[in-house]
């Protein structure tokens, strides 16, 4: 009955395992097929710009991520070759343990078969129900030997199942070893194109030296840009304090109004002079002072704080994407005088694709700037922008809600698409991929 028992929870115990190792390749197949798709959407970014016959930043972004790409593609293989490699352990393993259990069911099942023949004769088991003592003593003598019977039929039975066992994962080690061969072709294939990619990103950089003067005049144009945008943000940001500042003093204003105290005539006694029946001065607590002024109220205030408790898991505000040109001060690749300082993160996405808003807030400005359209949504004490659209489809003042299009995407100097989006608040610019969702 043990071996029963212990039998079962082998097999019990192999399923369960095969079950969450499945689940993680199939985790990882969706990541690969994921990166793929990824790689796809920068190829074809790379074929749009590939019109303009001139190199650009936007293209060596492209082809920068796409090496990115490449590398987690090849750190997803090297992932799938250790879960094999670990499944080819464990089932070896499983081999050698399995082979010593047939090995001791094999000895076990020799002693019963060379004891029964040793003991044969009916004499031999007649003698040995009879020699008994008592009736009861000759009773368990008969169920002693139905036992003995029934523990050799459990060992053969044991043996073949064990046999069985065993074979199933011979079979499977080889189609183990089998995947392993395939993914290891699909990495040396992965490995080679990869090499071929480094080749042409380093081919471009070349390329991109010989305009290294022309880059950055083009540079300057694009600072003088932002500066335009960072103008009109601030600007915004500065009308919108106004009101929520006038706001805030009107209701400080009837607040306090409403703690005021009545007071009744005062009647005066000829021997004492002192004021009768005149009503305290009733005494109130003062609200905590908001941190910011545009939390003074509570819409400002909930809204505040449903944007900030959302930092790190923002919608995007592209369905496609990616980003080109990170926050803050960066440099190019191999080219030591061209740096760029952007007040937001680019995003390349199709021309005339959506755009959607990160989150509920209310449209504080809709612009014109270089020849594409601007919008400004404001959430409290914060205010995302969203430029370089081809057209918008919202006015100031309306109500967004999180993932309404406001606008379509624009194109880039190389003919592609792409917008800048960016996140502020009263003290200055924040870096829009702390907050946005991870994918």
């Amino acid at each position: 009955m043990l071996k029963k028992i212990s039998f079962c929870l082998v097999l019990s115990f192999v399923a369960h395992v095969s079950f969450a190792q499945n689940q993680t390749k199939s985790d990882l197949e969706k990541e690969r097929a994921e990166i793929q798709k990824q790689i796809e959407d920068v190829k074809r970014s790379l074929d749009e710009t590939k019109k303009n016959r001139k190199e650009t930043l936007g293209q060596l972004s492209l082809l920068q991520r796409k090496l990115r790409l490449r590398q987690a593609a090849i750190q997803n293989i090297n992932q799938q070759i250790n879960l094999i490699q670990g499944d080819m352990n464990q089932s070896w393993r499983d081999i050698l343990k399995l082979r010593g259990e047939l090995d001791t069911l094999k000895k076990q099942y020799e002693e019963s078969v060379v004891y029964a023949y040793k003991n044969r004769s009916n004499y031999d088991f007649l003698n040995f129900i009879f020699s008994a003592t008592s009736f009861n003593d000759a009773l368990k003598r008969v169920e002693y030997l139905k036992s003995y019977r029934a523990y050799r039929q459990e060992r053969a039975e044991n043996i073949v199942k064990t046999q069985s066992l065993l074979q199933g994962k011979i079979n499977g080690l080889k189609v183990k070893r089998e995947e392993k061969d395939q993914v290891l072709q699909k990495q040396n294939k992965e490995r080679s194109v990869l090499e071929d990619e480094k080749k042409e990103k380093d081919q471009f950089i070349s390329k991109l030296k010989s305009r290294e003067k022309e880059l950055q005049k083009d540079l300057a144009a694009k600072q003088r840009q932002n500066d335009k945008l960072q103008a009109a943000v601030r600007a915004a940001i500065a009308r919108e304090l106004k009101v929520a500042k006038d706001k805030a003093l009107a209701e400080e204003k009837k607040r306090a109004a409403e703690n005021t105290p009545k007071t009744n005539p005062v009647k005066v006694n000829p021997v004492n002079t002192n004021p009768v029946n005149a009503n305290p001065v009733a005494k109130t607590d003062a609200p905590p002072k908001p941190k910011s002024v545009f939390e003074a109220t509570p819409e400002g205030f909930v809204v505040s704080e449903n944007f900030k408790k959302n930092k790190g898991n923002l919608r995007w505000p592209v369905e496609t994407g990616h980003v080109t040109t990170p926050f803050g001060m960066s440099s190019v690749e191999g080219m030591d005088k061209i740096r760029q300082n952007s007040p937001g993160v680019t995003i390349a996405t199709p021309i005339n694709s959506a755009v959607h808003a990160v989150f509920e807030g209310e449209v504080s400005s809709v612009f014109n700037i270089e020849g594409s359209s601007a919008v400004i949504i404001h959430h409290g004490e914060y205010f995302t922008t969203y430029s370089n659209l081809s057209s918008a489809s919202v006015v100031k003042g309306e109500k967004v809600s999180v993932g309404q299009i406001i606008g379509k995407a624009g194109e880039n100097e190389d003919g592609a698409g792409e917008i800048m989006f960016m996140i502020s608040s009263e003290k200055g610019n924040l870096n829009p991929e702390q907050w946005l969702k991870r994918r």
